[in-house]
C-alpha cells in the first residue's frame, strides 16, 4: 500500500476557511492576516522491488520472494526485520538474485533507498570486492542492457545508515537485476532491512559530471621513440618509405577497469620479454571521462587518462607503438565522435599512437556503418556468433566516417584502424564502395579484422582487402575448449581439434607471416579469454601463447590449411 504523507490538522482548516471565502463572497484574495494553505502533497511512490522491507512473510516465516540459502539468514532485532550476509569463506560470492519489472511507459529514472549497517567487513583482493548492491538493465529476454545504474556499498563497521540514490532508466531495458551481496569479500557481514526501488523524475537525476577537456600532451623526446605510420598501398611506411609490421599484444584490462591491472608491468614485458613492437590498448569513453561508477568521484578520469598517458610513454621509450582501441559492441554514437576529438587532442600527432576508432560493430550495414542513419536500413551483414548480450540503447549510429571526421576536425594526422563487421571479422564492403575517405596529408586507415577458430572464409572476408589496403589483425587467439566458449553455435565450431595440438595457431599465425598482416594477439590478461597468459609471471598458455611467443621472436609458421 502506498504510504500517505501526514497532513498537519492547520493546513487542512486553512484550505476549508479559504474555499468558504472564495464560495460564498468571491473574494480573489483572501485577508492579509489568513495563514498561507500548504502545496498539495503526493503520495510516495510504491517501491517496485516487492517486500522491501521484509515484513510479509511465508507460511514457515520466512521473507516472501527473498532467498534464503548459503551464507543469507533472515534475522529480527525488536520490530526490525533484516536479512544477513555472512562471508563464511574468503573470496566467495554471497547473493540474493531479484529482479524488477519496469512499469510502462517507464519512469525517467528510479531511486534506490538501501538501509544497512555492515560489522567487520573486510574488502577482498581488489578494492570493490567488498558489500554492496549491484544492478544490470536487461530486456525481457534477458540480454544486457548498455545504461549505468549505481552499487551502493559498505565495508568496515557500521550502525544502521541509510543511502539513496537516483539514476536514469534506458529506453530499451524492460527489467532491472537487483544483486545485494558480498561481492567476494574476506571477511564479515552485510545487514539489509531496507531494499526499495521506486519511480521518480528526471528533475531528480545527479547533474552530470564536468567534463574536463584534454589538452596536447607533449610528445615524448625518447631516443628510440618510433616514427611516424602512414599508409602507403597496402603497407605501413614510416615517412623515409621503410616498411613496418606492426606485431604484438593486447594488453587487456582497462576495458572493464578504471585503474586497469598490471598495465605498467605488462607493457614493458610484453615489448622487452615478448618482443612485441605494438601493443593494443582497450578503453571505454566513460572511464576516460570519469563516468564509470566504480570512479573516484570528483576525478573527472584524470587518474584513468594518466595510465593511458603512462602507457603511451612506455612505448615511445621502447620504439613500440600504442593503438587506442575505444572497446565498444555495435555501432557508433555521438559520444564516440566525443571521445575521439578528446582523445584526437591529447595524442595529436604522437607518432607512438595510433587511433582503433571502434572496436566491433556488428548486427547493421554497410551504408550504416559507413554513413550511419537508422541502424535497421539496409541489409545487416550477416553477425554470425553472438560473442556478447551487450544491447545498445540507441537506435541511431553517426557511423564510421564521422568518427574519422572527429579525429580530423582537431587536426591530428595520427594513423586510424577501423574494424568492419561481423564482430569486426568482415572487412568486405570497403572494396563494394563503402571505404572511409581521409583528409589530405593526414596518415591514412587501416582496416582491422577479429579472428577466431569460429571464424571461416578468410580470402572474401579479410584477404582480399588485404591486396589493396593494409590490414590490422587486431585480435587472433585460439581457444583450449569449446566448453570455455558455449556461446558459439554448434554449427560455427569449426576447429574439430582445439587445445596444444590444434593445427589452428600454426596456420593462423602463417597466413599472417605470409601475407605480413599486421597482429595483436588475444589476450595478454591471465582472464580474459582467449588467453595468451596463464598468470602474473607471463606464462604462456599451451593452446595459444606458446605460438605467439615464438612468432614474435621469431620463428616461422607454414600455413597448410586455409579456412
Amino acid at each position: 500500500m502506498p504510504k500517505l504523507k501526514r497532513v498537519h490538522m492547520k493546513t487542512l482548516k486553512c484550505f476549508a476557511l479559504v474555499m468558504f471565502a472564495l464560495l460564498l463572497i468571491g473574494l480573489r484574495a483572501i485577508a492579509d492576516d489568513a495563514p498561507a494553505t500548504a502545496p498539495a502533497t503526493e503520495p510516495a511512490a510504491t517501491s517496485l522491488l516487492s517486500n522491501s522491507d521484509f515484513s510479509e512473510l511465508t507460511e514457515d516465516g520466512k521473507p516472501k520472494g527473498w532467498p534464503i540459502k548459503d551464507g543469507i539468514t533472515f534475522e529480527k532485532e525488536g520490530d526490525v526485520r533484516f536479512l544477513r550476509f555472512t562471508q563464511a569463506e574468503a573470496g566467495k560470492m554471497v547473493m540474493a538474485y531479484r529482479e524488477v519489472v519496469l512499469p510502462k511507459p517507464h519512469p525517467a529514472a528510479l531511486e534506490i533507498h538501501i538501509r544497512a549497517r555492515a560489522k567487520d567487513l573486510k574488502v577482498g583482493e581488489q578494492k570493490w570486492f567488498d558489500g554492496r548492491v549491484m544492478m544490470n538493465w536487461v530486456t525481457s529476454d534477458r540480454k544486457k542492457v548498455k545504461g549505468s545504474a549505481p552499487a551502493p556499498n559498505f565495508k568496515g563497521t557500521t550502525d544502521w545508515v541509510d543511502k539513496r540514490v537516483v539514476f536514469a532508466v534506458p529506453e530499451k531495458a524492460d527489467m532491472l537485476v537487483v544483486m545485494p551481496c558480498l561481492f567476494n569479500v574476506a571477511s564479515g557481514q552485510l545487514d539489509i532491512s531496507v531494499l526499495e526501488i521506486t519511480p521518480t523524475t528526471a528533475d531528480k537525476l545527479p547533474p552530470p559530471p564536468p567534463q574536463e577537456p584534454s589538452v596536447t600532451v607533449p610528445t615524448t623526446q625518447a631516443a628510440h621513440q618510433a616514427p611516424p605510420l602512414h599508409v602507403a598501398g597496402n603497407q605501413l611506411q614510416t615517412p623515409d618509405g621503410k616498411q613496418v609490421w606492426l606485431q604484438g599484444l593486447c594488453v587487456d584490462s582497462m576495458e572493464w577497469s578504471a585503474g586497469g591491472e598490471h598495465i605498467a608491468q605488462s607493457i614493458p614485458v610484453a615489448i622487452d620479454q615478448w618482443h612485441a613492437n605494438s601493443i593494443r590498448l582497450p578503453i571505454k569513453e566513460d572511464f576516460w571521462f570519469g563516468w564509470g561508477k566504480w570512479q573516484k568521484k570528483g576525478d573527472n578520469g584524470k587518474g584513468y587518462r594518466k595510465i593511458v598517458d603512462q602507457a603511451v610513454e612506455d612505448c615511445a621509450a621502447r620504439g613500440a607503438y600504442l593503438i587506442l582501441d575505444l572497446h565498444r559492441f555495435g555501432f557508433p554514437t555521438q559520444v564516440h565522435a566525443d571521445f575521439w576529438k578528446d582523445a584526437a587532442i591529447r595524442y595529436k600527432d604522437n607518432p607512438t599512437v595510433v587511433f582503433e576508432l571502434f572496436n566491433e560493430p556488428h548486427d547493421i550495414s554497410w551504408k550504416v556503418w559507413r554513413y550511419g542513419g537508422n541502424i535497421k536500413d539496409g541489409v545487416p551483414v550477416k553477425a554470425g556468433a553472438k560473442e556478447n548480450n551487450e544491447v545498445q540503447d540507441e537506435e541511431t549510429s553517426i557511423g564510421m566516417q564521422a568518427l574519422v571526421d572527429a579525429i580530423r576536425s582537431t587536426g591530428a594526422k595520427n594513423l586510424i584502424i577501423a574494424g568492419g563487421l561481423n564482430w569486426s571479422f568482415n572487412i568486405s564492403g570497403v572494396l563494394k564502395g563503402y571505404a572511409l575517405q581521409d583528409v589530405p596529408n593526414a596518415n591514412g586507415i587501416m582496416y582491422s579484422t577479429h579472428i577466431y577458430p569460429w571464424k571461416k572464409d578468410w580470402q572474401e572476408n579479410f584477404l582480399d582487402v588485404a591486396a589493396k589496403y593494409p590490414v590490422f589483425i587486431g585480435e587472433v587467439g585460439n581457444i583450449n575448449s569449446w566448453d570455455d566458449f558455449k556461446f558459439i553455435n554448434e554449427d560455427e565450431r569449426y576447429e574439430k581439434v582445439l587445445g596444444p595440438d590444434s593445427p589452428w595457431p600454426i596456420d593462423m599465425i602463417g597466413l599472417i607471416q605470409k601475407h605480413k598482416l599486421n597482429w595483436t594477439a588475444f589476450s595478454f590478461h591471465p582472464r580474459c579469454g582467449p588467453m595468451v597468459i596463464t598468470d602474473w609471471n607471463y606464462t604462456p598458455t599451451a593452446y595459444w601463447g606458446v605460438f605467439v611467443k615464438r612468432a614474435l621472436a621469431g620463428e616461422k609458421f607454414e600455413m597448410k590449411n586455409m579456412r
